[in-house]
């Protein structure tokens, strides 16, 4: 067996991804973390962004997308748990520019009553689609 570290990643509604990973990287709140296994112990909060997993004996690296949440590492387990989480495949584009479009409409109209850092928190996580979405389209060309 290759020196692997199990890795969940679970949202509210599903679990979305469990395996064995030679490396993740995930979008944690001060920047992306690089985990292998034996790594230290650590819980933080995760920032809209893709987690990436590589498995082993895979050459393409497999992608989730998610919208914040907590992340725990133990030495030979690490758990994602994902206010939302979208497997890379299943982003849809139009939808995430959409959304991203309603966001910054509401932040330029001046007449609403808007919640400035919902506004914020939205573009933000469609950003982060739309990201991964080119991220996977570079990948396959």
């Amino acid at each position: 067996m290759a020196n692997t570290i199990h890795v969940d990643v679970v949202s509210a509604e599903e679990l979305i991804f469990s395996g064995e990973a030679e490396f993740v990287a995930i979008p944690a709140e001060m920047g992306e973390i690089g985990i292998l296994p034996m790594h230290a112990p650590l819980i933080t909060r995760i920032r809209p962004g893709a987690v990436r997993i590589k498995r082993p004996n895979q050459a393409e690296e497999e992608y989730v997308f998610v919208a914040g949440g907590i992340l725990e590492v133990q030495p030979y387990a690490v758990t994602v748990l994902a206010d939302t989480a979208i497997r890379g495949r299943d982003l849809d584009e139009a939808k995430a520019y959409e959304a991203k479009q309603e966001a910054e409409d509401s932040l330029l109209n001046q007449a609403s009553n808007i919640d400035y850092a919902k506004a914020q928190a939205e573009i933000a996580m469609a950003m982060a689609q739309l990201s991964l979405i080119q991220k996977l389209r570079q990948q396959r060309h």
